[in-house]
């Protein structure tokens, strides 16, 4: 086990999309997950990426990624197929549970994982963690099917993001999810970092130049899937339909370059969310659960 460093971003990409080809989604979240749990909930202020992430390697190999402190409670760990189920696992779960548990206040740690996970249930249980929410809804949308054309109101404009956004695109968040995100933190500590492509963010510029909503579609070549993390609306936007525009704009595109699926994530309480993503042909495809632990202080 090591700490991560920006270099490994292209590795540990080629390596998951590895593992979702060879076993398939449960158990993996889409590559694009890895550069935006890093580096895009990590809004500067706090710890760096290498005291956050940790790799294991084999031989050379990357075999397992932890993210911790998500959420400042919550953790990820990802391991690769031939260790699914082993002490390594288990092992790579304990570290990431206990540097978490050392970065929090709360009295909990804890992890989601998909309900088909039977392996990361049973070892997850013998650490002593309990299922006490359900999380995510993960849902697909087939691009091999023919997807609308995106409308938006006069004046406004879908486009892709460009390094001069960073503070539109960080007000833009902020609003949305009560963020504090601030320009320069957004282009130094995401836009310039391994991963990102501002060719994949996807903005709609409202006529007086803002950015009114906003999606990044990551894209897995080798599993032919696409991924939108984040979607949000400016505040001062809402309602108009630009979100569902910019997703659709984006799944064109996606579909153009031979992707034959697109997946995106909401809460399950959330409600609205739910319903844009089926009014765009988003089918529930799995549930993510939360588990749960007491830390040691408590």
């Amino acid at each position: 086990m090591r700490p991560y460093t920006d270099a490994d971003m292209p590795r540990l990409l080629d390596a998951m999309a590895g593992w979702i080809a060879e076993v398939g989604r449960c158990g993996y979240d889409h590559i694009g997950e890895l550069p935006h749990r890093i580096y895009g909930e990590n809004r500067g202020d706090q710890r760096p990426a290498c005291e956050l992430a940790q790799v294991w390697e084999v031989g050379g190999e990357i075999v397992g990624l932890a993210v911790n402190g998500r959420f400042g409670s919550a953790f990820d760990v990802f391991t690769a197929p031939a260790l699914r189920g082993t002490d390594a696992e288990r092992e790579m779960l304990r570290t990431a549970a206990a540097t978490t548990a050392a970065l929090t206040t709360g009295r909990y740690v804890s992890t989601d994982l998909f309900e088909c996970d039977a392996t990361r249930i049973r070892l997850l249980n013998a650490l002593g963690f309990t299922h006490f929410r359900t999380w995510d809804h993960v849902n697909e949308v087939d691009l091999t099917a023919p997807v609308p054309e995106p409308r938006v109101p006069d004046g406004y404009a879908v486009r892709t993001a460009r390094l001069s956004d960073a503070a539109g695109l960080a007000e833009a968040r902020n609003s949305s999810f009560g963020d504090d995100w601030t320009g320069e933190r957004y282009r130094s500590g995401f836009m310039t970092k391994p991963g990102y492509d501002a060719d994949q963010e996807i903005v709609v510029e409202a006529p007086d130049g803002r950015i009114a909503a906003f999606t990044i579609c990551w894209v897995d070549e080798r599993n032919r899937a696409g991924h939108f993390e984040p979607v949000g609306t400016h505040r001062d936007f809402q309602r108009r339909g630009l979100a569902r525009a910019a997703m659709l704009w984006a799944m064109r595109r996606m579909a153009e370059r031979g992707i034959t699926m697109a997946s995106v994530n909401h809460n399950a309480e959330n409600v609205p969310a739910r319903k844009l993503y089926e009014s765009i042909g988003f089918v529930r495809r799995y549930e993510t659960y939360g588990f749960r632990r007491k830390t040691l202080r408590t």
